[in-house]
């Protein structure tokens, strides 16, 4: 592609936007204009690579793109904050395919006028590699989030031998390719490789790593965009690609921390393979102490400080509204409220700041689990909304737990904790939680939203202000 000094000019602008749009990611406080201007700047992007690519491929490429904004734009809107970790599956899954296709479609274009070099089969099949395994990589976590197969991981023997078979076939026939400069037959065996590749990668992650997989997915989609970026010549989409490959990279490490463990320890491990029940020690005969909603009514209202620690159940029970207007009431009592966030609650990197924040719940409240747990200590109350394995404390002194050593939240320093859950059953590590057996500890069982619209309703009731 021929770009003028204009074109020039305007990726320069778009790529500016980008790297201005991710910075503001970094706080809640202004990821949304953030998502505005990065979205703003690939708008340009696209506008100038129309005027570049010229008139006559108007006709094809404009109504295209404007079914694919009005489904794009349909889909963001109507998803729900529970299946929004599978929209970002579905949508990098989207992305990595289009680098796929672009990469098979410039290796036939480009060998039918001669041979390529080796630099530009390389980048070719760079592309195609990691735009493969990314998009059937993104389809399993899809199907895992969306319940359509099995959350656990699942393994079977030799597994680990054949995606190192498998990785080794793809190299090989790379290489032949490579020396060759040519084959379109080699390229779709390349690519078959590469997509079985991407479901045996994933297959073996559990559940309970669904946000470090994801995060990971990111990565890989967007080094394949700066592959496909390098196939085209065009370098705002290189830049965009080396944006995202190396944010969704910092974010995979960061994440991988947060739980204590390695990235091959993820990818490996098999984590959550446990069977669900799983006992853990401590918990064998412990007494559960139920309660009533008349009874966490009167802990909330008469207390100096709650905690609320939100998870995925929150999510499911589509509850944060509900939070939002029982921390209302508790602020009129004149009790502090904040919010405990983990790092992996949830299904995806940030899900419960998401889920928060669609609720206007002030960004001060929301506090990360390094600030927010030295204060527990001093809190009267927690209350837990589905989370579990974050707060689990097996983390922290049971060496033998699947989850030794994983930060969480030390919600059991609390002098209360009042425990919003369905039923015993247990997180997506497959393990019991040994806190809801503590003395501090009271569960209040059924559905969150209903449990908090009674809690609403309840101090409302019992203790006007």
């Amino acid at each position: 592609m021929n770009v003028t000094p204009l074109g020039t000019i305007g990726y320069m602008f778009a790529a500016l936007a980008f790297v201005y749009g991710i910075r503001q990611l970094g706080s809640p406080a202004t990821a949304r204009n953030g998502n505005r201007v990065a979205a703003g700047g690939m708008l340009l992007a696209l506008f100038v690579t129309e005027l570049l690519l010229g008139a006559h491929n108007y006709a094809f490429i404009i109504p295209t793109m404007l079914v694919a904004a009005g489904v794009g734009a349909s889909v963001s809107r109507s998803v729900q904050m529970t299946a929004m970790p599978q929209m970002v599956a579905m949508f990098n899954g989207m992305g990595a395919g289009a680098a796929m296709f672009v990469g098979v479609g410039d290796f036939r274009d480009l060998t039918s006028i001669g041979n390529l070099a080796p630099t530009e089969s390389i980048t070719i099949l760079l592309s195609c590699l990691i735009g493969s395994l990314s998009f059937t990589g993104s389809g399993v976590a899809f199907a895992k989030l969306q319940e359509l197969m099995t959350g656990r991981p699942i393994t079977y023997p030799l597994q680990k031998e054949l995606n190192a078979g498998l990785l080794a076939a793809i190299i090989a026939v790379g290489i032949v390719i490579v020396a060759m400069g040519h084959g379109i037959g080699l390229v779709i065996l390349f690519i078959a490789l590469a997509l079985v590749l991407g479901v045996t990668f994933v297959l073996p992650v559990g559940g309970a790593d669904m946000p470090v997989i994801i995060s990971l997915l990111n990565s890989f989609t967007g080094t394949a965009a700066a592959m496909t970026g390098f196939v085209l010549g065009n370098n705002v989409l290189i830049v965009a690609g080396a944006l995202v490959g190396a944010s969704g990279a910092i974010l995979t490490t960061l994440m991988s921390k947060a739980m204590n463990r390695s990235l091959a320890n993820v990818l490996f491990g098999a984590f959550g393979s446990v069977q669900a029940g799983a006992g853990a020690p401590g918990t064998e005969g412990g007494t559960v102490r139920s309660t009533t909603v008349e009874d966490v009514a009167a802990l909330l209202a008469f207390a100096g400080q709650v905690v609320i620690a939100p998870g995925y159940g929150l999510a499911v029970a589509r509850a944060q509204h509900d939070v939002k207007e029982l921390a209302d009431q508790l602020e009129k009592h004149g009790v502090t409220v904040k919010y405990a966030i983990h790092p992996v609650a949830g299904r995806m990197p940030g899900h419960m700041n998401v889920l928060l924040a669609e609720a206007n719940v002030p960004y001060p409240q929301l506090r990360e689990m390094d600030d927010i747990n030295p204060e527990f200590n001093r809190t009267d109350v927690v209350l837990v909304i589905g989370a579990n394995d974050v707060v689990n404390p097996a983390a922290r002194n049971q060496p033998g737990s699947p989850i030794y050593g994983m930060p969480i939240l030390n919600v059991d320093e609390a002098k209360t904790v009042v425990v919003l859950k369905r039923s015993m059953a247990t997180g997506f590590a497959g393990i019991d939680n040994p806190l809801f057996y503590e003395p501090n500890t009271l569960m209040l069982f059924g559905d969150a939203r209903d449990s908090l619209q009674s809690l609403v309703a309840e101090i409302k009731r019992e203790y006007p202000v």
